[in-house]
């Protein structure tokens, strides 16, 4: 097709928008395959061509993928994921997948334990990094020694099924009533070793940091710290609307402990949020993939879909650290975001637009390239109509087979 490694990009989402414009200004071909309710990239000057993703299960995907390496003959393109479940699909069938294309995403053996937050935070316990007070009921009876946790929420271990659940991340419970009446929904939605009880720790966004990387068999090559100052929703949003990037020592160690305990490779974000009760930062979350507020790298002198292209494209990375001071926003949810936190006394009006100095990376606006800009509310409000439609007729499970592992590390 091209004498140029290409980028087959899984998802139009924001992700996949940031990947389109990362490579495709470094002149990298870069098309989109994406349900007809994900279409952000698709408007990309830098998105060469949208394909169709199927319905169905991951086999008929992962055949289908192959089908377009074939027929566009893309051989040796780089294939990147922009959402935990195309995450799975490309590593459950990486060595499949991988006699075409690239892979980004490690082997299952080392992406399950970021992909199912029971292995998650048994990867934790293992390397003694703090999370939060987590149980695992497989039953009502096994609520009974919850009340230590409360308040809490339920949240799901992994989102391979799409219902009102996975799609609100957590639901708040307050006391004993609220749990018992959460978990028997939560049952209906999905099976009862998938739902987890957990601590809820206080605070807001001011209290949630990342550290995201690029990684080569556990090690860090290009790596930020940064805080995730606001999300939406508010309480447990769906993903964050304002980041800045900070020095933030303390989650740096436990993060490269984590990734070199499963020898990691690929893009990366740990999460977690800082306990005031205690001092200490806890774990909330391993996002094997590219992760909302990327872009932000690019401004800190990490361009993080690019670096990893190298990585692929077997050009050398070198060792670098992201830059502090660099701020990202996304205005579609951060107007409604610190509209919110202004009603609970939390922001003012002031100290929202100080937040907007520069160096400040805005989402989707950008000079050269602004008709996702100009689509950004329609595809949004679209979206979310699909999406509630979906919900509300208990969605559409996803399987997922695994079908074991192939060679060690791409880099």
């Amino acid at each position: 097709m091209s004498e140029t490694i290409g980028a087959l990009v899984i998802g139009g989402n924001l992700n996949g928008l940031s990947i389109a414009r990362s490579l495709g200004r470094r002149g990298v071909p870069v098309w989109v395959v994406t349900p007809p309710n994900i279409k952000l990239a698709s408007y990309s000057r830098y998105t060469q061509r949208t394909l169709p993703w199927p319905n169905g299960d991951v086999e008929v995907q992962a055949a289908y993928l192959l089908e377009v390496a074939e027929r566009y003959q893309l051989d040796r393109w780089v294939l990147l994921p922009t959402s935990d479940e195309s995450a799975a699909l490309l590593s459950k069938f990486h060595a499949l997948l991988s006699r075409r294309f690239r892979v980004s995403t490690p082997v299952w053996d080392v992406l399950r334990w970021a992909y199912d937050k029971r292995l998650t935070y048994k990867l934790a316990a293992e390397q003694q990094v703090d999370y939060p007070h987590t149980i695992y009921p497989a039953s009502e009876a096994d609520l009974e020694g919850a009340s230590g946790v409360l308040p809490a929420i339920l949240k799901p271990a992994t989102h391979a099924t799409t219902n009102r659940l996975t799609a609100d991340k957590a639901w708040p419970v307050a006391n004993r009533e609220e749990l018992l009446a959460r978990y028997r929904h939560a049952r209906e939605l999905i099976p009862p070793d998938l739902i987890l009880v957990q601590e809820r720790i206080p605070g807001g966004g001011e209290s949630q940091f990342s550290y995201a990387a690029l990684c080569c068999d556990g090690q860090p090559i290009a790596s930020l710290t940064a805080r995730r100052t606001r999300q939406y929703p508010i309480d447990f949003g769906y993903s964050s609307s304002f980041v800045e990037t900070l020095d933030v020592p303390e989650i740096v160690a436990p993060s490269r402990r984590l990734l070199a305990a499963i020898r990691y490779t690929g893009l990366v974000e740990v999460e977690y949020k800082f306990d005031a009760r205690n001092g200490r930062y806890k774990l909330l979350d391993i996002n094997p993939r590219l992760w909302t507020w990327a872009t932000v790298g690019a401004r800190a002198s990490i361009d993080f879909p690019y670096l990893l292209w190298q990585m692929l494209a077997g050009i050398p990375v070198p060792e670098q650290t992201g830059r502090t001071g660099v701020r990202w926003v996304r205005m579609i949810t951060d107007v409604p975001a610190a509209f919110h936190e202004m009603l609970r006394g939390r922001l003012s009006a002031r100290d929202y637009l100080r937040s907007f100095r520069s160096p400040l990376e805005f989402s989707v606006m950008a000079p050269d390239d602004p008709l996702p800009a100009l689509m950004e509310l329609p595809l949004f409000a679209y979206k979310h109509f699909y999406n509630g439609y979906k919900n509300q007729r208990g969605g559409m499970p996803v399987k997922v087979l695994g079908l074991g592992s192939d060679s060690g590390p791409i880099c």
